[in-house]
């Protein structure tokens, strides 16, 4: 099974991570913009213009063999679904590979002390994930777990919308979140929902060094009840302002930042 992703970055951070089949590149003819009159050509190889705007995704693709097709961007706009937003590039590759739950728990375990792993309950919307997805790779979660269903998978417009950055992380599909984080706590792991309840800590006055699993709920419903009774505790973010929450992609950022902060010190 194959699927097309699309955009710069998605493209160059496949072709880079290695872990996909990327079966080939394409790339579309009319994507340099008019020249005005009397304007100089750019060079071949100049990224700067129009001709290199693609040049780092040429070279990446020439690397590991894989091979480069030139086609019309009207072509390019039928395949990938998404108009324009392809950005002149795409490629067809293999789908995207899952780990089990046991492997996240073993490269938990593994990882000791040092275990990050950020779980989300029936997330739905393909930018909050993309930008969460985008926020792991950047601090270095050791895993993502999501639910096998009622959640937004890790689609082309996922991909794209965390730039290209899934493409380095390790996604765990669960068919039961609760008995995720159960098995994930056996490890010695901590996990907290990200949830303004009673009791609830503030999230910059709590340890979050050491394993830590953080949960982030839906856009709509937040963390279930069945998933938050796993929990060892809540976390919330205060607000001064006139609105009550934040997104979730924005929420959960914040989060791991923190955690980032007090696991570095700085």
């Amino acid at each position: 099974m194959s699927e097309v992703l699309y955009g710069k970055h998605s493209v160059l951070e496949a072709l880079r991570a290695g872990r996909r089949t990327v079966h080939r590149v394409l790339i579309a003819e009319s994507g340099r913009p008019p020249q005005s009159k009397g304007a100089k050509s750019p060079r071949e190889g100049d990224e700067s213009g129009a001709g290199g705007r693609h040049i780092d995704v040429e070279v990446a693709a020439r690397s590991a063999g894989v091979p480069i097709e030139r086609l019309p961007a009207t072509k390019l706009d039928i395949m990938t679904r998404v108009g324009q937003h392809h950005q002149g590039v795409a490629a067809e590759v293999s789908a995207f590979k899952y780990d089990s739950l046991a492997e996240t728990v073993e490269r938990c375990r593994a990882a000791g002390s040092g275990a990050l792993v950020l779980v989300l309950d029936t997330l739905q919307d393909p930018q909050n994930f993309g930008t969460l997805l985008r926020t792991s790779e950047a601090i270095g979660v050791t895993a993502v777990v999501i639910l096998d269903r009622r959640q937004v998978e890790v689609t082309p417009a996922v991909s794209n919308a965390s730039a290209g950055a899934v493409e380095h992380l390790r996604v765990c599909l669960a068919n039961n979140l609760s008995r995720a984080i159960e098995d994930l706590k056996e490890t010695g792991m901590w996990v907290y929902a990200l949830q303004a309840e009673e009791g609830s800590q503030t999230y910059s006055q709590a340890d979050l060094r050491g394993a830590l699993g953080l949960v982030v709920g839906s856009e709509g419903r937040g963390v279930g009840r069945l998933v938050r009774e796993r929990c060892d505790g809540a976390l919330e973010i205060p607000m001064r302002g006139k609105i009550a929450s934040l997104n979730a992609a924005v929420a959960g950022s914040v989060v791991l930042y923190e955690a980032l902060r007090q696991r570095t010190g700085r």
